[in-house]
């Protein structure tokens, strides 16, 4: 017997948020879904959930009007009013969530590439228009490498430098088109020189991609 279906009423649906309203009959079902961003569950009205869960499992959740309950991306279920009286709830999404997750996938592939010293993976991760700001150099930036075959260039000469080198204890944070990276080296230059420094790389985003790594080290002496 084919249930009935809930009824979804959009009230924002924006670059940062979607909220909607899901109205329930009794014995009404949302269908099966995978949800694709962080969401908030606002209850509208007390009532019972019915949850099918993958594999065949199910559950049940009790709403209590006003009570909020937040999940992760990637829950898949399919949601049933399982009481007697209609119910509400709004559904709020952070849509930016996604894009911020995919970005912060990039610095840690970004960091392995480092280390394994892979100047096409690097070069994976960093836009068409691209750039480089060493943490030392001529200009107020730094050394600056604008293009993509200034910053492969300046990437490959860092490997020349250190012929052992290793960026650990990293660290990263997204915020909008900004992305932060916390990390320690240690390498051994040509000469057998030891450098140990903690640092930071300040990047901005073009989508998915870095447009721009900016650098930062302390300055042992």
């Amino acid at each position: 017997m084919t249930k009935a279906q809930a009824t979804p009423v959009v009230h924002i649906d924006d670059d940062r948020f979607k909220v909607t309203e899901w109205q329930f009959a009794p014995g009404a079902e949302t269908g099966w879904h995978v949800h694709g961003h962080d969401y908030v569950i606002v209850p509208l009205t007390d009532g019972t959930l019915g949850l099918d869960l993958p594999g065949g499992g199910s559950a049940t959740a009790a709403l209590t009007q006003g009570v909020p309950y937040s999940r992760r991306e990637g829950v898949h279920h399919n949601v049933t009013n399982a009481g007697a009286a209609p119910l509400a709830f709004l559904e709020v999404e952070t849509i930016a969530d996604h894009l911020a997750h995919v970005r912060r996938d990039v610095l840690v592939r970004f960091m392995a590439a480092w280390n394994a010293r892979d100047v096409d993976a690097l070069m994976d991760c960093m836009a068409a228009d691209c750039a480089f700001h060493a943490s030392a150099g001529p200009e107020v930036e730094g050394r600056r490498f604008v293009g993509r075959e200034a910053v492969r260039a300046s990437y490959t000469a860092m490997f020349e430098a250190f012929p052992q080198a290793a960026w650990t204890a990293d660290n990263h944070h997204v915020m909008g088109d900004t992305g932060l990276s916390e990390w320690r080296f240690v390498g051994t230059d040509k000469t057998g020189k030891t450098v140990d420094v903690q640092g930071c790389d300040i990047f901005r985003f073009d989508g998915a991609l870095i447009a721009l790594k900016d650098s930062y080290r302390k300055n042992r002496g």
